[in-house]
């Protein structure tokens, strides 16, 4: 079913990763453009991106037409939100700062019916995306993973891993630079790039699907070569920016010799 988590669940259950795009500016455009471009998700920020409900579902509209998978990082681990957000269409959840196995519980249940968890009946636009209203069918179409960016959620990141129903975990470096009493993101510390790693080991030994935030393509590369089946190539905002940096920098650069011919 395009759209949905089983999308991922297909690559993953391959051991391929997948990538995807930081979605912090509200607009369906840019949604449209990281799904065309090939990403495997596109995941809306409402912790820290301008999104609200409007936008997101516009985004979520977008990212599915064109062929990704439309995911969101909710702005806290309080059910109603989490569940507001799945009837709204998102194909998977992510919930930040999740510091113990009683938090990933928390998040897990609000992503089930009953009796599994407590999500409750009223799937709105998740069922267009699902194409079935039975409760087992939109459960089952949802992924379901915490994140691991406190010193309280990486001491306890096994707990967290063995919580029932619970997809994955993805890491959030800056906070956990900021957990570790360093400068986010400490990207390469060895104190952070450990804890990195524990993470990721835990995943693998509790049969779960690391994830990662990581600012560019490169980065992302490496991340999945290192096993992270969940990789987030970079945030829109930040990517613009650095194009069109980067481009008006070539624009002004000294005339040292001709220009090249423009294309």
């Amino acid at each position: 079913m395009p759209g949905t988590s089983r999308c991922l669940r297909e690559k993953w259950d391959a051991g391929q990763p997948t990538f995807g795009l930081w979605a912090g500016i509200p607009s369906s455009l840019t949604a449209e453009l990281g799904a065309t471009s090939g990403y495997d998700y596109v995941c809306v920020d409402l912790q820290h991106g301008l999104s609200d409900e409007r936008a997101m579902v516009s985004m979520f509209q977008a990212t599915v037409a064109a062929g990704a998978v439309p995911l969101s990082r909710v702005a806290w681990n309080e059910p109603w939100l989490i569940m507001r957000t799945l009837d709204l269409g998102a194909a998977g959840v992510i919930v930040p700062l999740v510091g113990s196995a009683a938090d990933a519980a928390r998040a897990v249940e609000a992503c089930k019916y009953p009796p599994v968890g407590n999500r409750s009946y009223g799937p709105i636009r998740a069922q267009l995306l699902v194409g079935s209203v039975a409760p087992a069918e939109l459960a089952g179409a949802v992924a379901c993973l915490v994140m691991v960016e406190t010193r309280e959620g990486l001491d306890h990141v096994a707990e967290i891993a063995s919580t029932p129903g619970l997809d994955g975990i993805y890491v959030g470096p800056s906070d956990l630079s900021l957990a570790l009493g360093l400068p986010p993101p400490s990207i390469g510390h060895p104190a952070l790039e450990e804890a990195i790693a524990h993470v990721r080991e835990t995943c693998e030994a509790h049969g779960l699907i690391a994830g990662m935030q990581c600012a560019n393509g490169q980065a992302a590369r490496a991340r999945a070569a290192e096993g992270f089946k969940m990789v987030t190539v970079g945030v829109d905002a930040s990517l613009f920016r650095g194009a069109i940096a980067r481009e008006l920098a070539q624009a002004r650069a000294p005339l040292s010799q001709p220009p090249g011919r423009p294309g």
